[in-house]
């Protein structure tokens, strides 16, 4: 058989006519409009899929979306030719098969996409030293360069900002050094100055572990058996059928059938809740804490020991406090309490649910109905997603979720649960039982302070100044100490992106293309040109995750019954190189120990954590070696992956098996050893095994969170949860609230997860712009007040950007509410100032509140009839392919 890489390689064939002469065997990996000239050449690749040539490998879904899934790719001379998800096992409830959903099923066209970046390259018209012209970052051509050469470039650049301006001067945002390769090198060259984002989690990043519940609100749900045991499911902001789409579905869908009855709590009636039947309870964006604070008002006046006993008084005066008055913490600086705030005491404003309607636009009728939901006798899990912690203002959420849940009883029983229902842990809370082992990397610590947090960034490099408060996810200790809090002066030069597409993905998309064109020198490392790489000076291309093993960070599971072991799929393809050897390329130019910052091979630190995995014992009380290896087995791994240092060790598995399987599962069944009831042991015995808090109890009134936030210098905040105006929310869309009087800006838009894309990942592949062709979802009620059809193109107008995409009609969302989906890559006319490609961070508002949360869903903008050309379906625009 012809070796189509082979030819590749040496330039014997083009990269297009390859992605042609592939077509027929991969269903159209190329791009419409390439030629098919080599067909018959993809045909043969077929036919050896057919006839079982190739070899099926075990393939990372390496992208972010909340969860992982199964994949293997079936490989025939280095090229990809067939994908396929879980089929290693049976399916049962027991050992269910983790399915892959349509973003990792064309993973293919990632690796071998027309738009693979190649070569390394620079801006035609950038200078070493000087920049040359920066207006032109974004714009300009590309110049193919050597690897050296750009290294050397590269160097240059960073020892020159670092003598002349100092590493502060240098900004990297990493988040988290496990997710950075260039990490050590850049840390052990004098460090940089670090973004912090709250990101996904919203403000759980903070204001979660400050209370009790787990840090990020993250895993603290129970598990997925558990679920069988509810009566009442609240889904509350989640959307995981799309979000984390597979498996979590699955659970939601065996708890429907147990009987379990579902309530779904948001302003728009998504796939989730319509998957499982939910009734919804309507709540604008950001208004969550005037909803739940009249939920608890319900729940206050209407509660009856005797008749009607919706509060758990042995829970609130157990396991809180800060509830009453007669349970207040030691630390508590105000003479006030929760329950008297939401009765009125304070501000001669009780929280009724006349009060939250206005604002909410719950019916009330629905607030006094969920508020009975709640009830103490009823078994209820509220499994909650971040987006209402995505929004200006909502430091408070959280608390007043964690509050209500509280009040209930339900925390630390069978049935009973509020944690994480979307993303990590999805439906499954509690702590893996496979747990993989250490890399056996070091760290080395970024010895420069300067953290910057998210939505200020652009502002920080534009402008020379900015209010240190956010902390690194490494080290939240900062946090408590004032002496890192406060205005700085900072002079950024150089950007680095790493590992993120931090420029898509960072609110105020229009001012960080300024902040892009004001700095001396920015360098990324990308496999394809996303816009981060796009408004660079020099980029090198990288390897995707199937041309090497897996990092750590990729192989985590976010499935506690289950863990992934994916292998090297493909040879690199071009002159892509690992994120690792260009750390090590450039760190040997920075003249910094190369071998103290990686001792480690890539292959070696994979082989560490396949050898130090552990898994659960029978009796569910300690963990136990996995992976059994033999000589024979570290004479295999050398002869197909290279050498490593190692020894033998008994497991449960053998290690050969493990990586041609790619995927190792325990078995669940009712009654098993491995059962997570998250607080189960406080609950029982709160004395006895505290919680992190000061108090160690669940706090209602927490002095730590309104201390540390307060001190930030944005909000104001009680110790307790209580009503604070969203900025860019729902009232400030009125010009005159009492009046009702709308603005400018009268729509609320949020930026919800999309099934084309994980974050900003997959957006460019062809199959899934066609699949999902990522419109703007407006009301019936709106479209019919501006004459809009559905697949007419609109205009999204506010003062930071200008969007465009084609309207998707529902009767799902509420009035007022538009759902402009995440992720897209910029596609922007600088002419008009006009993005086609409904970019969310290009609308999003580059502002912050509170602990610097990143308010993606608190966004106002002005919606209208497109009067131009109409949008072209995205799945026929061309591709970003750079030809040198």
């Amino acid at each position: 058989m012809v070796n189509l890489f082979k030819k590749i390689t040496e330039k014997q064939i083009s990269r297009r006519t390859f992605l042609a002469a592939t077509a027929a065997g991969t269903a159209s990996l190329a791009l419409a409009g390439c030629g098919t000239a080599l067909a018959p050449v993809g045909a043969e690749y077929d036919a050896a899929a057919i006839n079982g040539e190739g070899e099926w490998i075990p393939a990372a879904c390496w992208f972010n979306c909340g969860y992982k899934c199964y994949n293997a790719a079936l490989v025939v001379d280095n090229v990809v030719v067939r994908q396929k998800t879980d089929d290693t096992e049976p399916d049962s409830f027991s050992k269910p098969q983790l399915r892959g959903c349509l973003r990792g099923r064309a993973q293919q066209q990632q690796a071998f996409g027309a738009d693979r970046l190649k070569y390394p390259m620079k801006r035609k018209h950038w200078e070493p030293l000087t920049g040359g012209d920066k207006s032109l970052r974004g714009k300009d051509e590309w110049v193919r360069i050597s690897w050296d050469e750009a290294l050397d470039y590269v160097a240059a650049e960073l020892k020159h900002v670092k003598e002349k301006y100092g590493n502060s001067s240098i900004l990297m945002p990493t988040w988290g050094s496990n997710m950075c390769d260039f990490y050590n090198t850049i840390s052990a060259f004098g460090g940089y100055a670090d973004v912090d984002d709250t990101s996904s989690v919203g403000t759980y990043k903070y204001g979660g572990g400050m209370v009790g519940i787990h840090n990020g609100g993250y895993g603290d749900a129970n598990d997925r058996l558990d679920l069988l045991n509810c009566d009442t499911i609240v889904l509350y902001g989640c959307n995981p059928a799309w979000a984390s789409a597979g498996l979590p579905s699955h659970n939601l869908i065996h708890a429907k059938e147990a009987g379990a009855k579902f309530i779904y709590v948001g302003p728009s009636y998504n796939e989730s809740a319509n998957l499982t039947d939910a009734k919804w309870i309507r709540v604008r964006p950001g208004t969550d804490t005037a909803f739940l604070l009249s939920v608890a008002y319900v729940m206050i006046t209407e509660d009856d020991p005797l008749t009607n006993p919706l509060l758990d008084w042995d829970f609130l005066n157990r396991c809180t406090v800060g509830f009453d008055a007669n349970h207040m913490p030691a630390d508590a600086k105000l003479d006030e309490n929760f329950k008297d705030y939401v009765l009125g005491k304070y501000d001669n404003h009780p929280k009724t649910p006349e009060w939250a309607s206005e604002i909410s636009g719950t019916p009330v009728e629905d607030i006094i109905w969920f508020a009975q939901e709640m009830h103490k006798d009823k078994k209820v899990s509220i499994l909650h997603a971040s987006a209402p912690a995505r929004c200006n203002n909502a430091d408070d959420f959280p608390q007043l979720l964690m509050t209500i849940a509280a009040m209930g009883g339900h925390y630390g029983k069978p049935g009973h649960s509020c944690g994480s229902g979307q993303y990590y842990c999805s439906t499954n809370g509690g702590p893996n039982l496979i747990r993989m082992g250490a890399s056996g990397a070091p760290v080395i610590p970024n010895s420069c302070k300067e953290v910057i947090t998210a939505p200020e960034l652009w502002d920080a490099v534009l402008n020379g100044k900015y209010n240190r408060t956010g902390t690194t996810w490494e080290d939240f200790s900062s946090l408590w100490d004032p002496t890192y809090m406060g205005e700085r002066d900072i002079d950024i030069r150089v950007i680095i992106h790493s590992w993120r597409n931090t420029l898509q993905t960072t609110q105020g998309v229009g001012k960080g293309i300024e902040a892009h064109r004001k700095v001396d020198f920015v360098f990324s490392c990308a496999y394809s040109l996303n816009i981060s790489a796009q408004y660079s000076d020099i980029v090198l291309p990288i390897v995707t995750q199937w041309e090497k093993q897996s990092t750590y960070t990729y192989l985590t599971s976010y499935n506690r019954d289950m863990q992934f072991f994916p292998s090297r799929v493909m040879e690199p393809l071009f002159e892509a190189k690992s994120d690792q050897w260009i750390a090590v390329e450039l760190g040997k130019r920075l003249g910094i120990d190369v071998n103290q910052a990686y001792p480690l091979s890539e292959e070696q630190q994979y082989f560490n954590c396949i050898a130090g995995t552990t898994v659960i014992n029978k009796e569910g009380t300690d963990y136990e070696t996995l992976v059994t290896i033999t000589a024979e087995d570290l004479a295999w791994w050398e002869q197909k992956y290279g050498k490593v240092d190692g020894k033998p060790q008994q497991g449960h598995i053998g290690l050969r098996e493990l990586m041609e399987k790619g995927i190792y599962k325990v078995e669940r069944h009712e009654g098993d050893n491995y059962g997570a009831i998250t607080y189960e042991a406080f609950v029982k015995d709160p004395e006895k095994n505290p919680l992190t808090t000061n108090s160690g109890k669940f706090e209602i009134y927490c002095q730590t969170k309104a201390d540390i936030i307060n001190r930030m210098g944005r909000s104001t905040l009680k110790p307790y949860p209580s009503y604070v105006q969203p900025l860019n929310g729902y009232e400030q869309s009125f010009k005159d609230w009492d009046k009702k009087i709308k603005g400018d800006y009268p729509y609320q838009v949020t930026n919800p997860h999309y099934l084309r894309r994980a974050h900003t990942g997959f957006d460019y592949l062809p199959w899934l712009r066609e699949a999902m062709p990522n419109p703007v979802f407006i009301s019936a009620v709106d479209a019919e007040e501006k004459g809009i059809k559905d697949g007419d193109t609109v205009l999204l107008t506010n003062p930071h950007g200008k969007v465009l995409r084609q309207a998707s009609v529902s009767q799902r969302l509420m009035p007022g509410y538009i759902e402009l989906p995440h992720g897209t890559w910029l596609e922007l006319d600088e002419k008009t100032g006009i993005d086609k490609s409904g970019s969310d961070n290009y609308l999003c508002h580059p502002q912050t509140s509170g602990q610097g949360v990143s308010g993606y869903n608190t966004t106002l903008a002005n919606l209208e009839k497109y009067e131009g050309e109409p949008l072209t379906p995205d799945h026929l625009w061309p591709m970003r392919v750079v030809i040198l």
